[in-house]
């Protein structure tokens, strides 16, 4: 369910409409205004909006969805969400299938086939000048396969409490932080071209992380947790407290900086 937008800030777009019948007027010679003079100041309140609102237009901020688990026993989440930035968690209450925040008159695809969903959030699918945050919980209490992907935003997945089969996180320009999950799962692929990469692996987790970093790239392992080896591996130390599993991690990066912790 999502809430009706507010129309707060209504400054901007009241003088977007103003602007914009007087230009037409002029452009049919009804009046003789230059406009120059004030664009400049449309500039500056559009960078106010968006500083105050974190939104260029008043009516399309992120709101409140939710959609329940109904039959579902296993999920797919696939993210393409460009510059915008995105949050991923577990959910606390049982009962839903995902809830969180996502941009305003727009809804994520969901899909079901043989009780298995597939939720799609697409950046193409959104209005154009919305730069709201995306916030997402789900499920814990079935398997996900997730692919996160953007060009310029930021990805930060924290999937600890969630049963992982495959994920696959990846950004052109923005920098990726992912804690790793604290359950059983499968293999693990993030990346960044020119952003940062930051992987957390839980206290009781062990690790095994393939790093592939290029010639401008750098690797900062903890080494109170990771022990580094020639091939490009990086193991967690085995405590006195036997792990639950070992966790498969593909971290890379060309010019940014991998941090293990």
């Amino acid at each position: 369910m999502r809430a009706r937008p507010k129309r707060t800030f209504w400054v901007l777009p009241f003088l977007l409409v103003a602007v914009g019948v007087v230009a037409l007027l002029n452009n049919f010679m009804l009046i003789d205004a230059d406009l120059t003079p004030y664009w400049s100041w449309l500039l500056v309140l559009a960078g106010l909006q968006v500083l105050v609102r974190g939104d260029i237009a008043p009516s399309w901020q992120s709101h409140s969805f939710g959609i329940t688990r109904g039959s579902v026993q296993s999920a797919s989440l696939e993210i393409e969400s460009g510059e915008i930035d995105v949050q991923v968690r577990a959910l606390r209450k049982p009962g839903r299938l995902i809830a969180g925040q996502y941009t305003a008159r727009s809804r994520p695809s969901l899909s079901v086939r043989n009780n298995h969903a597939t939720l799609q959030f697409q950046r193409g699918q959104t209005w154009l000048l919305s730069m709201a945050d995306w916030d997402i919980g789900v499920s814990s209490d079935l398997p996900w396969g997730v692919l996160a992907s953007s060009w310029l935003g930021n990805l930060d997945l924290d999937l600890r409490g969630l049963s992982v089969e495959r994920a696959i996180v990846s950004s052109g320009m923005g920098a990726v932080t992912l804690v790793c999950p604290d359950r059983p799962g499968g293999p693990i692929y993030v990346r960044s071209t020119f952003g940062d990469v930051r992987v957390a692996v839980p206290d009781d987790m062990r690790a095994s992380v393939r790093v592939k970093a290029g010639p401008f790239a750098r690797v900062r392992a903890d080494s109170r947790r990771f022990e580094a080896f020639e091939d490009g591996h990086y193991r967690t130390y085995e405590g006195d407290t036997p792990p639950r599993a070992t966790l498969e991690i593909t971290a890379s990066t060309v010019f940014g900086t991998i941090y293990l912790g």
